[in-house]
């Protein structure tokens, strides 16, 4: 995690495990526009000023729990695939693994996964659609999820090297990945994928695996 993203590494303190525990549970529930630090620091049942000291605004704060989620997907796709020798079994899973209904993982007791990709299906475009994106990126404030990108258009390189635009089709997916499960629950003329039960996720996996095998094909 890049030390721009925060004031003070809350994993450091057990404040700042709680502010993240909890901020998960109020932007899922109340959204960015309704979620506030004063409602946090009455959550956690301590002050606006001591969220302060971790994050300089909770536009930073929204950056940190996305860049964590991105990261921590990063760490399962290696872990899943570190064995496989196969570029298109490697490739399948990282797939699934970007576009699966996300559990309680218990190597992370602090983080509610299924929350937190509630908030990446909801949020996360607000992280990088802002007037400081440039000032943002500049500061390394999106490495997580370029490092995803990057991780698995390197898969896509391997399949086929001569496909010129693996880190777009990547990024593509990525984002769709999300979007067409937002779609299906609320606006769905736009998308194939009927509603946001667990279906969803498995036509969201076999809508975006054959896009990208098809666009790769040799």
């Amino acid at each position: 995690m890049n030390d721009n993203l925060y004031l003070k590494d809350p994993q450091d303190t057990e404040l700042g495990q709680k502010i993240v525990r909890h901020s998960i549970q109020l932007i899922d529930e109340l959204g960015l526009e309704g979620f506030t630090f004063k409602k946090l620091s009455v959550a956690i049942e301590s002050t606006e000023a001591s969220i302060y000291r971790y994050f300089e605004n909770k536009h930073k704060l929204l950056v940190y729990l996305i860049t964590w989620y991105w990261t921590w997907m990063e760490y399962k796709i290696d872990f899943a695939t570190n064995n496989i020798k196969d570029p298109y079994e490697r490739l399948e899973k990282a797939m699934k693994l970007i576009t699966e209904k996300k559990c309680y993982d218990n190597s992370f007791p602090d983080v509610d996964e299924t929350a937190l990709q509630r908030i990446v299906i909801n949020e996360s475009e607000k992280t990088y659609l802002t007037k400081q994106v440039d000032h943002d990126n500049k500061f390394g404030l999106f490495k997580g999820y370029k490092s995803l990108c990057g991780r698995i258009a390197d898969i896509v390189s391997e399949i086929n090297p001569k496909y010129p635009f693996s880190h777009s089709l990547i990024s593509t997916c990525l984002q769709a990945a999300h979007q067409q499960v937002f779609f299906a629950e609320h606006l769905p003329s736009l998308t194939d994928h009927k509603d946001a039960q667990e279906e969803v996720y498995s036509r969201n996996f076999e809508f975006i695996h054959s896009l990208v095998l098809k666009a790769i094909q040799k």
